[in-house]
């Protein structure tokens, strides 16, 4: 949702997630993108809980806090949503031009979104201009006014402006995409894994095939951490993000094994959807990011389970780095955090 255009030199993105709060600074006036600044910060667990804000005092004070530490004073920010409230699908429509199919849109949605239609934000985008018999295809996207509202609401009360409101899944394509050197063949599963859910979505040739959200994200291995190892969630957590000697750790392996049943299905389903809808037979790839990409062994897990590459996103690999870039040293570690926040940074503000 843009609520208006104004080009700059650079960008903010930020990322509000269940458990952590990034933000990046991209500046674009350079031949390629620079990273000027970046920001992570720990929001109590009593702030957010499975996606609902239960605190907003406590995640005000958190974007607060991560805009003071990555030092970033502009006040404009480029930020993003996801979960159930949000609805992403291909729909194929009669053809015409844009300005009739932004009227005709809320009658195609009517039958696609199972929301009211007067309590949602839409946009849309045109995939295919022909696909036959007079049709389009589009990309509609539908997400709850209530819940971009309050997503607002609180960037706003925080003291920043949030001028684009995007799709989380759509921030982690834009940053893989920017990692690319040659045209976009291969039919990549782009996998965000945050702390209570998972975005998952599927490109080909730069178009979104299939995007959903699974209600499981690291926290789902942090709980059985806890039980199988009788640990609390700070030691759990800290073994989540690759802390500490873990490499000859056989029964850690085998409960993060156990544990990414859940998010092996999803993705399992999400296979099965391309090839009953005839948009893919197989996926050539899967891109892993977010907090949950630093999962000791669950890209090789997932890569042995299904038989396909697992990788770890490298979104900095498309950016330069300011010469005095502060925090360098943690960079590589928290750069699959950073995925959405930099997909939405890499967005110019008038774009």
């Amino acid at each position: 949702m843009k609520l208006f255009a104004r080009k700059s030199k650079s960008s903010v993105g930020l990322d509000i997630g269940s458990s952590l709060i990034k933000v990046v600074e991209i500046d674009h006036s350079h031949d390629v993108p620079v990273l000027k600044k970046f920001g992570v910060t720990k929001l109590p667990p009593e702030a957010i809980v499975e996606g609902e804000i239960m605190d907003r005092s406590l995640v005000i004070e958190g974007i607060q806090e991560a805009m003071a530490a990555a030092n970033i004073e502009k006040r404009n920010v480029i930020t993003a949503v996801s979960g159930r409230a949000v609805i992403v699908k291909k729909v194929v429509m009669d053809k015409m031009n844009s300005d009739d199919a932004k009227e005709a849109i809320f009658w195609e949605a009517e039958q696609h979104v199972p929301f009211d239609i007067d309590d949602v934000c839409l946009d849309f985008q045109v995939l295919k201009e022909d696909v036959g018999a007079n049709q389009m295809e589009i990309l509609l996207v539908a997400a709850k006014k209530e819940m971009v509202n309050t997503h607002a609401d609180l960037i706003r009360d925080a003291g920043f402006n949030p001028i684009i409101i995007d799709v989380d899944s759509f921030a982690v394509q834009n940053a893989y995409e920017a990692t690319l050197k040659e045209p976009w063949t291969k039919v990549t599963g782009l996998v965000n894994i945050g702390s209570d859910v998972t975005n998952i979505n599927i490109v080909h040739n730069n178009i979104p095939l299939f995007t959903r959200d699974l209600s499981v994200g690291s926290n789902k291995f942090i709980e059985e951490l806890q039980r199988e190892l009788g640990v609390s969630f700070e030691e759990a957590d800290a073994m989540v993000a690759g802390h500490g000697d873990l490499e000859n750790d056989e029964k850690l392996r085998s409960i993060i094994a156990d544990a990414c049943e859940e998010l092996s299905l999803g993705i399992d389903r999400s296979i099965s959807f391309l090839k009953t809808a005839g948009d893919a037979e197989h996926i050539d790839e899967v891109v892993l990011s977010g907090g949950g990409a630093r999962i000791p062994w669950l890209r090789e897990i997932l890569t042995d389970k299904h038989e396909i590459e697992f990788k770890i996103n490298d979104s900095l690999s498309a950016l330069e780095q300011e010469e005095d870039l502060a925090g360098v040293d943690e960079l590589e570690k928290v750069a699959p955090l950073l995925t959405v926040s930099l997909g939405l940074a890499l967005r110019r503000e008038g774009n």
